[in-house]
């Protein structure tokens, strides 16, 4: 299975295709920081406009072959909207749908089973305010229990239910989640999050005391990380991670 033959720039509006570019981008860089697990998680993306339309990877394509092409336009059902070669996984949707049609701001949800998150996930303690990354996901985390894999509709309220406002969850035994306004804004809280979770793995591996962040200073971390990221999110590292990715294989952007 590769890229399609021919691109559907032409065929879609800019801010679509931009849309396209940023979340074929998104698979890519996961790949290359080895978060992906085969083809069995996914990123989704709302497509600009007035529509309940999403995007999201073709089942089957691992993350380093997608392209801004290859993702399949998808309604909240899962179902194809349009032609397109490729098919979905509707059951891989179950997650992205709920949280879609709850959160307005989600632009973009990010769904992982890296190791490293799986094993905190595991932990009853949970994320620990042990670490400078720390500090921001504590700010906006929440944790949802967990019911099996997710292919049941019934789990789609508590799942809203435990997000709420929040752009961290943590599902239990299960892996990592991140929202954002942008894409660019879901991968950099995916970064802090697994960042979190192997910083907390070592350091309980080094089997001393851990020193942890005080109450006080945990407080002031979103206000700080705002300033450090001039209040605009992911965009602030995004063009140099696009720049990364062309150096390492421009097709993505086809």
């Amino acid at each position: 299975m590769g890229a399609p033959l021919e691109s559907l720039r032409p065929q879609v509006t800019a801010p679509e295709w931009e849309r396209r570019v940023d979340l074929a981008a998104c698979y890519r860089l996961a790949a290359m920081y080895g978060w992906d697990d085969l083809v069995f998680t996914h990123v989704s993306a709302r497509v600009p406009g007035p529509g309940h339309h999403f995007l999201i990877n073709p089942y089957g394509m691992t993350f380093d072959e997608i392209t801004a092409s290859s993702l399949v336009k998808i309604d909240l059902d899962g179902r194809k909207v349009g032609a397109s070669p490729y098919e979905v996984n509707p059951a891989g949707f179950t997650i992205h749908s709920a949280i879609h049609a709850a959160r307005a701001d989600a632009a973009c949800v990010m769904h992982l089973h890296t190791l490293d998150g799986i094993a905190l996930s595991a932990q009853r303690d949970g994320v620990l305010p042990i670490s400078q990354q720390s500090m921001l996901v504590l700010s906006s985390l929440a944790y949802h229990d967990y019911e099996g894999i997710a292919l049941d509709e019934d789990e789609k309220p508590r799942l809203v239910r435990d997000l709420g406002d929040r752009d961290f969850l943590m599902l239990r035994n299960h892996g990592l989640l991140t929202v954002g306004d942008s894409v660019a804004t879901a991968f950099l809280n995916m970064y802090l999050f697994q960042s979190v979770c192997t910083i907390q793995l070592r350091a309980q591996a080094g089997g001393r005391e851990l020193l942890r962040v005080p109450a006080d200073v945990l407080a002031g971390g979103r206000a700080q990380w705002k300033a450090v990221t001039r209040n605009v999110g992911g965009g602030i590292a995004w063009p140099a991670l696009l720049r990364k990715l062309d150096r390492h294989d421009p097709t993505w952007r086809t």
